[in-house]
């Protein structure tokens, strides 16, 4: 059975590119019918962000990833916190000392920083640990723990030959194991480093496949040679293309969001990210775009997957947002409206149903417009508030005309008289007027539409003014009378 894991770090907010990853190894796990795991790699101490586990939990979960064993849910291989399987680690890496497969180091900070330094002296590009702890004897080796100096295991790299394995994006890859250094195992803390505490974790959870960023490639020869020492097989690996921002450096807040909960509230759907994501290097083997989930993962497999860098466009998001939220039901699309009518003072926190039934019929005359759910807020304030921005330019625009006194003086006439302030009603009325006036219809409507909206575009005039309200409409155009005698 296929058996993939999702292994973040709880560091910080996840980005982006790291819930790509997740989302390829789910969607891999369910075409193929396996199994999808979250596994916490919490052993950095230095790095843990108190909150950030709940983070990627909530982001996996609000994008419609659930997974079959990790926290919360359980599963024959747990715990799957790193940091409750200390023992794990700790067991193996002297187990590997014993063997003479990885050594004590006594070497201080002090000691490694030196070392670097005359490496550079000497002009050595990169720096590697110079191997003078694996040097010792078993006597110096006791005589120094005797002595209660701290020290890491590392791992002792075969100092000739290559090592290679079989990518299933990028093909064969080979390395020289002496340019690899003698990478730390197990810290002064008896914490692992993420070398070990992977490969281990990987192998007693039965892991066949491990999808992860192409910025793991490097560690390769370690986790292979790893492997090698330790008798095990490794699993088949692909390593996913980087995703850069359109100038085409590594994807980063310069670029715009780049944290998963950054795009969640802006108003972003799921389905629309679950589809972007997709698509982020990976394609149907056509030209669709749109696609459902059960349709991924359909037809997702990693031999459809690039092996060059995806550029991330943030405005083909917004284009693809947009055509998920013109999908919406009226009913779905006001769920997900409100918190953000709410969240900006335009709504109160508690809805009553008179208040509750204005913004069903508020919100979906802008549904078209919208390219995210925070769209709501800038596309219908003035349907909320009497202070809405005016554009004073449309005001110097149409009110200076000489037909607009007796324009405003009669639509209010008229609209009083109406006893149905319905759309049908309130366009034949309107209508009248401009044939009264004797004008085009647009020297009409532009002047009315600004003096109820302060803007220039928006939904259907009528339909705009029948959910206004009677009330509403001719205060507002009361006050553009105002506009005429100041201009």
């Amino acid at each position: 059975m296929v058996r993939v894991r999702y292994a973040p770090s709880p560091t910080g907010s996840p980005h982006v590119g790291n819930i790509r990853t997740a989302l390829f190894n789910y969607v891999f796990a369910r075409h193929h019918g396996g199994k999808f795991i979250l596994r916490i790699e919490d052993t950095d101490r230095n790095r843990y962000v108190p909150g950030s586990e709940d983070d990627i939990k909530w982001s996996l979960r609000w994008l419609g990833i659930e997974w079959d064993e990790g926290p919360d849910v359980g599963g024959p291989y747990g715990p799957y916190h790193q940091s409750q399987r200390l023992a794990i680690y700790q067991e193996i890496a002297h187990r590997l000392v014993e063997e003479g497969k990885a050594y004590k180091c006594f070497c201080t900070p002090e000691d490694l920083e030196r070392m670097r330094e005359a490496q550079k002296a000497m002009g050595a590009a990169t720096t590697m640990y110079d191997r003078r702890c694996r040097r010792l004897t078993p006597e110096e080796v006791r005589a120094r723990e005797a002595a209660g100096l701290p020290y890491v295991i590392r791992f002792a790299m075969p100092l000739e030959g290559t090592i290679g394995y079989e990518d299933l994006i990028h093909g064969y890859t080979e390395f020289r194991n002496a340019l690899t250094d003698d990478f730390v195992m197990l810290k002064s803390d008896g914490y692992p480093t993420y070398h070990l505490a992977n490969i281990v974790d990987d192998h007693l959870m039965e892991i066949t496949h491990v999808i992860r960023g192409d910025e793991w490639i490097s560690s390769m020869p370690r986790h292979l040679n790893l492997y090698k020492a330790l008798g095990w097989e490794p699993p088949k690996f692909a390593h996913l293309p980087l995703l850069l921002g359109p100038d085409r450096q590594k994807l980063s807040k310069r670029h715009g969001h780049v944290q998963f909960v950054e795009f969640i509230k802006e108003g972003y759907l799921p389905d629309a990210m679950f589809n972007f994501l997709a698509l982020c290097g990976w394609n149907p083997g056509d030209d669709r775009e749109i696609l459902s989930r059960e349709e991924i993962i359909e037809l997702f497999s990693l031999e459809r997957v690039s092996d060059n860098p995806f550029v991330f466009h943030h405005d083909k998001l917004l284009w693809m947002n947009g055509v998920y939220i013109r999908r919406l039901s009226k009913e779905q699309l006001v769920e997900y409206c409100l918190p953000y009518l709410q969240e900006a003072g335009l709504l109160p926190k508690e809805l009553d149903e008179p208040t509750r039934a204005y913004a069903e019929r508020v919100i979906p005359l802008e549904q078209e417009k919208m390219k995210v759910l925070k769209d709501v807020v800038s596309l219908t304030d003035f349907f909320f508030r009497d202070d809405y921005p005016i554009d004073e330019a449309a005001v110097r625009k149409w009110y200076t005309q000489p037909h607009i006194p007796q324009m405003l003086e009669e639509l209010i006439r008229r609209y009083e008289a109406l006893e149905s302030f319905d759309a049908e009603s309130v366009e034949r009325v309107t209508r009248e007027v401009i044939a009264w006036l004797g004008v085009k219809g647009g020297e009409v409507i532009h002047p009315v539409r600004v003096a109820l909206s302060g803007r220039t575009t928006g939904p259907s005039l009528f339909e705009m003014m029948a959910v206004l309200g009677k009330e509403r409409v001719l205060k507002r155009l009361r006050r553009a009378q105002g506009w005429v005698r100041s201009s």
